[in-house]
């Protein structure tokens, strides 16, 4: 039997990723920082409690060797040389990425989206081969870039699949962008605004589609970068309009061209001036990769974790890396205010 060490086993992408591997005939020891369980894994699977940041438990949970190496949460060349250094004991490894890693023509990308005309534009789709900003410790998206460039420069001694995943979705997010439309449905909103037309595309990416990709780098190890998203890239228009059937209401939008007319109004958390999509081919070539789930399949058990995370608490509560990445997404006073004038 082949074994696989999991890094950030308990995390959104982490727990359906050690699934896919066990049921795939892997032996599964999945580590994180808690050192617990999820209740869909076999009970095969042994689950450690791991400091990410110390690379002599991470070595102690290697332990003689792995024939996989998955790391969910490894950020910037530090973590790249903590597992280039397991290289003799490790037969391959596959790291979780990030588009954000894309630079656009004109020195724009995900870092420069806050400045005047600063949001990137990116060719639809884009594919592997774009260019990435420069590696740095400065940024999340530099990170990363440093994080793919050691291990890939590596791959000699231990062979990385690199996954550039979109707009991460599923139960046991952190921040999950549905939670927009979800709580305005069940706060009884009947009208949203959507700047932009509705028309705005940030690729999303099911946890369980990530999952089946790194099953499928698993067997197949490379040197190698892949884009890592969902089959398609709807609207956030079309995205609002799932939500709804999943949940069994009907709202009114109000479409604006252009970005949000107010503060606090129109801005969805995929509210981008330019498409964010991204080229799967690669993947469907490389791994013969088959999504598992399209993004509107995904929405009613993303839908019920929303719900049962707000059940008797305030969203603010319930989800603070939202509210630290996105600040206010309900200030319903200003809608309103914005609607009447």
């Amino acid at each position: 039997m082949k074994r696989a060490v999991v890094i950030g086993a308990t995390g959104q992408i982490g727990r359906p990723v050690v699934e896919a591997l066990a049921r795939d005939g892997w032996e599964v020891t999945a580590a994180s920082h808690g050192g617990g369980r999820d209740g869909t894994w076999p009970e095969e699977v042994r689950a450690v409690r791991l400091d990410r940041e110390d690379g002599r438990a991470l070595a102690e949970v290697v332990g003689d060797g792995c024939d996989v190496l998955v790391d969910i949460v490894a950020y910037g060349a530090a973590h790249a040389r903590q597992l280039i250094s397991l290289a003799d004991r490790v037969g391959s490894a596959v790291v979780i990425s990030s588009v954000s890693v894309y630079e656009d023509g004109e020195g724009r990308g995900f870092d420069t989206q806050d400045q005047p005309d600063g949001f990137p534009r990116y060719p639809v789709p884009t594919p592997e081969t774009h260019p990435t900003v420069a590696a740095g410790e400065a940024t999340y998206s530099t990170r990363k870039a440093a994080l793919e460039g050691e291990l890939l420069a590596a791959g000699d001694r231990l062979p990385t699949t690199l996954l550039r995943a979109g707009a991460i979705h599923g139960p046991h997010c952190r921040s999950p962008r549905e939670l927009y439309f979800v709580k305005r449905n069940l706060d009884g909103r009947g009208r949203r605004v959507l700047a932009y037309g509705g028309r705005s595309r940030f690729h999303p990416a099911s946890a369980l589609n990530i999952a089946e990709m790194v099953r499928l780098a698993a067997t197949r190890p490379g040197s190698r970068v892949l884009n890592a998203c969902d089959p398609e890239a709807p609207t956030v228009a079309e995205i609002a309009a799932a939500i709804d059937a999943v949940m069994g209401v009907e709202n009114e939008t109000v479409l604006v061209d252009g970005p949000a007319p107010a503060q606090g109004v129109g801005e969805t958390p995929w509210s981008v001036p330019h498409p964010v999509v991204l080229d799967m081919a690669a993947a469907e070539r490389e791994l013969g990769y088959r999504p598992v789930v399209g993004y509107a399949g995904s929405l009613p058990r993303t839908v019920a974790s929303i719900e049962r995370r707000l059940a008797g608490q305030d969203w603010r509560s319930a989800y603070p890396k939202m509210l630290q990445a996105y600040g206010d997404l309900f200030d319903y006073a200003a809608e309103d205010a914005w609607l009447r004038a």
